[in-house]
């Protein structure tokens, strides 16, 4: 199993999105990329904490693939947009990649391109960062698979 982490906004919208894949084992959404040991959804909205609302990914490269993970994240929200998504704004709903290798920095930054170059995001500029790993704090379990607890099958993205 190998392990990849998003970053896109919104995270009960997008644990549900990478939830649906084949290959892909288990989620959590959490909080990353900030300074604060174990915060909390309110200290992480406060936009104080430097964290973003992450899903931890787990999955079977060999049902599927770092880069066809890429390809979903690119594709469930809107890339050129910075700290926001839709109305959610603030740091903590930026879009991210926290690579968890070398290998990964590199399919990453490869992807990154490929989708820059295309003409899915009408020659705006892709904003996502590009990241190391740093700790996963995983949220509150009232957030965890938000949308399969409560029977809804619609997401928080907006594009």
């Amino acid at each position: 199993m190998e392990k990849a982490t998003f970053a896109a906004g919104c995270f009960w919208g997008v644990e549900a999105t990478f939830r649906e894949i084949k290959g892909v084992v288990s989620t959590s959404v959490g909080y990353t990329g900030g300074w604060l040991d174990n915060p909390t959804y309110k200290e992480v909205c406060s936009g104080r904490t430097e964290h973003a609302e992450a899903v931890e990914v787990l999955f079977n490269p060999s049902e599927v693939s770092y880069s066809e993970l890429l390809d979903v994240f690119w594709n469930c929200h809107d890339p050129t947009q910075i700290n926001r998504q839709g109305p959610d704004i603030g740091t903590n709903y930026r879009s991210a990649i926290f690579y968890h290798s070398p290998e990964q920095k590199a399919e990453a930054i490869k992807s990154k391109e490929k989708w820059q170059g295309s003409d899915r995001f009408q020659n705006r500029t892709i904003a996502s960062e590009i990241t190391e790993a740093s700790t996963f704090y995983k949220a509150e379990d009232y957030h965890q698979q938000y949308y399969e607890k409560r029977g809804i099958k619609k997401s928080c993205h907006f594009l």
